[in-house]
């Protein structure tokens, strides 16, 4: 449960970044609206439909992520700071961005993760 705290502080801590950085480096703006709709997509929407059982995230992602992310695209394109590129490398660092907790998640059992456990060498 630590973790999931740690997470999502940081996405509080990306979400700022992002806005302090606005239009003048769109793609970089573009990123957390990018990280809500992989978000309310892959976590919320698309597990419900999988499963067929309801989550209160699904609430969350159809009246907040999805909204608000989709606005945040379209003030970028009524901006005209939206280009195609930018479109595909946000949503593109996006699916990275949320995918990159998930590998750890997968890959932390791997012998180089291991903190305090001494290799001894074999002559």
């Amino acid at each position: 449960m630590t973790s999931f705290y740690i997470v999502n502080s940081l996405v509080i801590v990306l979400g700022v970044c992002c806005a302090a950085v606005g239009w003048r480096l769109p793609l970089f703006a573009l990123l957390f609206p990018a990280v809500m709709l992989v978000n309310a997509t892959g976590f919320h929407v698309l597990p419900v439909i999988r499963t067929r059982v309801f989550s209160p995230g699904l609430v969350t992602a159809v009246v907040l992520f999805y909204p608000i992310a989709i606005w945040c695209f379209v003030a970028a394109a009524q901006d005209d700071v939206l280009s195609i590129g930018t479109t595909i490398a946000s949503l593109v660092l996006g699916v990275l961005l949320m995918a990159y907790p998930i590998i750890l998640l997968k890959i932390r059992h791997w012998r180089c993760f291991r903190y305090g456990v001494a290799e001894t060498a074999t002559d």
